[in-house]
């Protein structure tokens, strides 16, 4: 079993370029199912995730050719409406294929999506959508059906959820007539997905919005490149931030990343912003910030939750973070307590009291973002720390070890 084996309390200053954005490059690979003339994307991260996504491609017949980090999809031989259940399991994203699937062939059959365990994560948003344009569903033994002629309409999502308004999109693509989604998630993985749709031809209105208007008819053929990773870049300014010391992100948007420059900000870090260029300089060692609360984009987003909380364990005075997305997404906190962290946690509310000095020890990573606070937290305590399951950590970041050694982290990765 692989771990990575970090030596702390140094300082971190270099450069580094964020990979393409998994949390947008897993929906565009299901969304290229319904591209008639094929398409390609271009800077796709070399992740297990997409692997798995890569793999569910080619089970339902389709062409795939993965060179460097270029992805070319050809869906015009797609076939198979069931994803094998194995693949399934392997992450969480793997529920996106239900819409295409849906446009494509008017029916589809999946298990239940795995990947992190954060709580409970239902996808009645996803069906009851699928309903209302016509499909029907059934649910047995952990496994979903769904069939039929869908036809546009007006869908209220009771929570602007991500996955749902990306996976109904898709959806209506293949519907006869328009669709109008109301309270659509706002992120800009979202509308990445609407960019790549359009570049086909596709007809969507309303991006960067609440609402959406999505005409029915596939796109045709299309070239595309995945937008940066900003959860990969907050995970790294937080390591910086952390630590102390500076760092300069090229290719990196800022305004995808207002909230956690913000409160980076008002714990004593200086940033610079230019056009796809994003440099921090930090201080010894950070202060306390205002009361954080994780929200649906424009908020603080809950996968920079957990690195975030992980830089504030040295600073100086009390932090109070509020996670309002998953109900389980304090798993990493145990983890940060062994380093030496005061940490407290009530329901959804964690108060972080810093401390002047962290100790290294023996950690086990829980979950993607988890996993990498740790490691953040790993890289300011004083001595050695052995991370392991890091499995969970190279989901969502592709050479983690690397681009940390690059900022002069002293981390390796032992077998």
């Amino acid at each position: 079993m692989e771990e990575l084996i970090i030596r702390g309390g140094r300082p971190l200053a270099g450069e580094l370029r964020p990979q393409g954005a998994k949390n947008s490059v897993l929906p565009l690979l299901a969304a290229s199912l319904l591209f008639t003339k094929g398409c390609t994307l271009h800077n796709c991260p070399h992740l297990s995730d997409v692997e798995s996504a890569v793999e569910i491609l080619k089970a339902l017949g389709c062409k795939v050719a993965w060179e460097g980090r270029s992805i070319s999809v050809d869906a015009g031989d797609l076939r198979e409406d069931e994803i094998p259940e194995a693949l399934m399991r392997t992450m969480r994203s793997s529920i996106l294929f239900l819409g295409p699937l849906m446009a494509r062939l008017g029916r589809c059959r999946l298990s239940q999506p795995g990947g992190c365990v954060l709580g409970k994560r239902p996808i009645d948003l996803h069906l009851s959508g699928l309903k209302t344009l016509g499909a029907e569903v059934t649910q047995k033994d952990g496994s979903v059906t769904c069939g039929g002629t869908l036809t546009g309409g007006t869908i209220a999502l009771s929570y602007p959820s991500v996955g749902a308004t990306e996976n109904l999109i898709l959806a209506a693509l293949g519907a006869v007539g328009t669709t109008t989604i109301y309270n659509a998630a706002k992120e800009p993985e979202v509308g990445d997905l609407i960019g790549f749709l359009t570049a086909g031809g596709a007809k969507i209105y309303g991006r960067g919005t609440s609402m959406l208007q999505v005409e029915g008819g596939l796109p045709e053929g299309a070239s595309y490149e995945v937008m940066p990773d900003r959860m990969e870049t907050a995970t790294y300014l937080s390591a910086v931030a952390g630590c102390g010391g500076e760092v300069l992100v090229r290719g990196a948007v800022a305004g995808y990343l207002e909230p956690v420059i913000h409160c980076f900000a008002l714990a004593g870090c200086r940033f610079r912003e230019e056009e796809q260029l994003l440099a921090l300089q930090a201080p010894k060692r950070l202060n306390s910030t205002y009361p954080v609360r994780t929200g649906p984009y424009p908020a603080f987003p809950t996968d920079a939750q957990a690195p975030f909380m992980a830089a504030m364990l040295r600073a100086d005075g009390v932090t109070v973070i509020e996670e309002n997305i998953f109900a389980d997404r304090y798993r990493h906190v145990p983890a940060l307590r062994a380093l030496g962290g005061d940490i407290r946690t009530q329901g959804t509310v964690a108060v972080i009291h810093g401390v002047e000095h962290l100790r290294g020890t023996y950690l086990e990573a829980t979950d993607l973002r988890g996993g990498a606070a740790m490691a953040v937290g790993a890289l300011q305590a004083q001595g050695e720390s052995h991370l392991c399951r890091i499995e969970h950590i190279l989901r969502g970041y592709e050479d983690f070890p690397g681009k940390l050694s690059a900022l002069g982290a002293e981390i390796e990765i032992h077998k």
